[in-house]
């Protein structure tokens, strides 16, 4: 089978696992948005990982949710909301094969760095930023394959990307990550949470929503931000 064969096939299972999971509008509506954003950042990204491969190897996936990538319109949507004056470094925690991350370099992002516990995401991550980095030189980037709960945060992050990658109590530690980070040093700090099941973690640490939107029931975002600690 030829790649342009494979393309489609690729493409059409994501089309079916979404409209059976989901319904078929929605499924219309990402099956244009990959087909188009694969094309336009020049990535292979779209499809799914239900993370088996993990659990065969005896890797505990309990508290971990399904692969699947944002997206692209509403990833455009969430860098369209973003001050433009601050795009340093970007971090994606659960990057998957690293959508994200590329298109992030693609808005102003000269740093950025991905972490998710699947090696085998991580390796797909780094052949896309790879990819990127043939049309953005000055891109510096990094993965990690590692657990969310025990990363640090780097400081000097200023954006911090979630698609719902986990459950409360994992997010409950990266919370408290971000919070240490920024008491190491204060600054400007946006989390954008796509699927944001677990939003009230950071409203209840000081975030303040400072943008919403939902689209077809499910395609929702929520971008937070933390008043200036600096001095």
């Amino acid at each position: 089978m030829n790649g342009e064969n494979l393309n489609v096939m690729k493409f059409f299972t994501y089309f079916i696992y979404i409209a059976f999971n989901w319904n078929i509008r929605i499924a219309w509506h990402i099956l244009l948005q990959e087909i188009k954003g694969e094309k336009k950042y020049r990535i292979n990204t779209t499809g799914k990982d239900t993370l088996e491969s993990l659990e065969e190897k005896g890797i505990d996936i309990d508290h971990a949710t399904i692969y699947m990538p944002v997206s692209y319109d509403l990833l455009e949507t969430i860098f369209n909301q973003l001050p433009k004056k601050r795009n340093t470094h970007f971090l994606d925690i659960g990057c998957g094969k690293g959508r994200a991350l590329c298109v992030s370099a693609y808005h102003g992002f000269n740093k950025v760095t991905g972490i998710d516990f699947s090696k085998d995401l991580c390796l797909e991550a780094e052949k896309n930023l790879f990819q990127t980095k043939q049309q953005l030189p000055t891109l510096h980037y990094k993965v990690y394959t590692n657990d969310a709960f025990y990363f640090e945060i780097p400081t000097d992050v200023d954006c911090i990307f979630l698609f719902n990658p986990f459950d409360e109590i994992i997010m409950s530690g990266v919370v408290e990550n971000i919070i240490v980070s920024l008491e190491k040093k204060p600054r400007d700090l946006t989390i954008a949470y796509v699927n944001p099941l677990h939003k009230e973690l950071f409203v209840a640490q000081g975030f303040i929503e400072t943008y919403h939107s939902k689209k077809l029931n499910y395609l929702e975002v929520s971008m937070l931000e933390i008043p200036s600690q600096k001095n």
